[in-house]
């Protein structure tokens, strides 16, 4: 689902393309022309019968974006992607590119493509009657057979479609000369895939310059007698208008669209899951170095923002984009290396090391752990995470306190699940006679350790969270601190906090 990478899905591809250079080689080599829409339905109907992926890095659509923009492609429509903000319109649109074939051929210097079979520009025309089987070609990738826009009110026709280039009419040619057009973003996407994003927030006006695009294949550039068939898919995104009030979709441009698919946020808490280890920049293995983010923080995220998402506090036209548990994730990341960096660590076999084994990395001539995150760093993301979220007008002034509440019921659900039937009995035996332990966001993975002293059944805990076989400091006092979290919401212990300090006791 969504896109926070901007890069378009990789596969492997040959580095070098084919070796023809002329139309008489092209032919030689005996490839076929197939228009764009042939293309891609070839392609993934090849990717189907292979039971390969079609659509690299879109979760959670499987069974139920993905068969519709199947059917749309090998129909040959055109598609319009309708859903709320973050939900992956964009980086679906752009994986479209990965149907393409891995080189394509192209009259050399052709500002608009043209395949050297059929020339439909002016200037190709002309080279073609020329030279005839001399004809240059040069070969374009897949990736550069994808253009976008995004649709800003100030777009104008030019932008997309094409205006007369005064540069050239000062060189000498006559106004009436079809070769004085600068051609648009559109049609210089000739034999590629285009892309509109936000398509409501253009001008109704120019939306109309896309209605022959879509239906007669063509485009006409000012007083010009001039019929440019273009081989093309366009795509667009748009949000509900219900919600994006900023503009509209014509009808007679909604009309011509084949196929308009409605997008949704994960269904599931595992498609939530994978789209925040998929998409967040944190390092999961400790290999990055950065900090760790743990699995069950991760889930905490993930719950953390399926919560706020279906919260009545929240406006649902607007939506929870995924990008709020991708920033979240990432800031709690971030506070991990920001507590590594403001505390010494404590050497090697110090009180509180995990039981049963030797803690990584903390030896002389071993480079110091990678920084673990810890619960106590999520509550910190709370504050930037505020303007991700549009509340409804009545909650008003109340923002971070809603979000602080649903992050708190995500941190009890996930140890519920993780930890509702452990022993914590080791744990507790720490408080029967009035002990306390004392941690926050800048304690350090050692001083915590060393503060709770030996955890009898530490390591089953830390199995139990996805940690099996941690020997960090950094993995144990964030197993510890969760635990501790996780056993004050059940109310079987007690927290004092103040100015980032939580003080755990009976």
């Amino acid at each position: 689902m969504v896109q926070r990478n901007s890069q378009q899905p990789s596969r492997a591809r040959h580095s070098r393309p084919p070796g023809a250079s002329t139309l008489a080689e092209l032919r030689a080599s005996g490839h076929v022309y197939r228009s764009v829409k042939e293309e891609i339905r070839e392609n993934l109907l090849a990717r189907m019968r292979a039971g390969q992926d079609r659509f690299p890095g879109i979760v959670g659509f499987g069974q139920t974006v993905l068969p519709h923009v199947e059917r749309a492609l090998v129909a040959g429509h055109d598609i319009i992607l309708l859903g709320e903000r973050g939900q992956g319109k964009t980086r679906l649109a752009r994986t479209l590119a990965g149907l393409l074939d891995e080189w394509s051929p192209a009259v050399a210097g052709c500002e608009i493509n043209d395949h050297p079979y059929v020339p439909v520009c002016a200037r190709c025309q002309r080279l073609a009657a020329e030279m005839g089987e001399d004809l240059p070609v040069t070969w374009r990738p897949a990736r550069e057979r994808y253009g976008e826009k995004l649709a800003t009110p100030d777009t104008s026709v030019g932008d997309l479609i094409g205006d007369i280039d005064p540069v050239k009419v000062a060189e000498g040619r006559t106004l009436g000369d079809p070769e004085t057009i600068h051609f648009g973003l559109v049609p210089r996407t000739n034999r590629g895939i285009f892309c509109v994003n936000e398509l409501p927030d253009l001008a109704e006006r120019i939306q109309v310059a896309l209605l022959n695009v879509l239906e007669e294949r063509d485009i006409g550039v000012r007083g010009y007698a001039l019929r440019l068939p273009l081989d093309i898919v366009l795509t667009a995104s748009a949000n509900p208008e219900d919600y994006t009030n900023r503009g509209r979709i014509i009808t007679p441009l909604k009309d011509r669209f084949g196929a308009e698919i409605r997008t949704h946020y994960p269904l599931s808490l595992e498609d939530e899951l994978a789209l925040i280890r998929q998409e967040a920049a944190v390092s999961w293995d400790g290999r990055d170095p950065g900090a760790v983010l743990p699995e069950h923080l991760i889930e905490v995220i993930a719950r953390f923002t399926r919560l706020v998402r279906e919260s009545p506090a929240a406006d649902a036209r607007s939506g929870v984009s995924a990008r709020f548990a991708i920033a979240a994730a990432e800031s709690a990341a971030a506070a991990a290396v920001r507590r590594s960096a403001l505390t010494a660590s404590v050497p090697a076999g110090g009180k509180g090391a995990p039981q049963g084994a030797a803690v990584q990395g903390q030896g002389a001539g071993k480079q110091p752990e990678p920084p673990v995150t810890r619960v106590c760093d999520l509550p910190g993301a709370v504050t930037t995470l505020r303007g991700k979220v549009e509340f409804e007008v009545s909650e008003e002034g109340r923002e971070e306190e809603i979000l602080a509440h649903l992050l708190r019921r995500a941190v009890a659900d996930t140890f519920r699940a993780r930890l509702g039937s452990a022993d914590l009995s080791g744990l507790l035996a720490k408080f029967a006679d009035g002990g306390t332990v004392e941690s926050g966001e800048l304690v350090s993975a050692a001083e915590l350790l060393r503060r709770t002293g030996e955890v009898p059944g530490l390591a089953k805990i830390m199995g139990r969270l996805g940690m099996e076989g941690g020997e960090s400091f950094g993995e144990a006092a964030a197993a510890i601190e969760f635990t501790l979290e996780g056993l004050y919401l059940m109310r079987r212990l007690s927290k004092d906090t103040a100015e980032g300090i939580s003080v755990y006791r009976i």
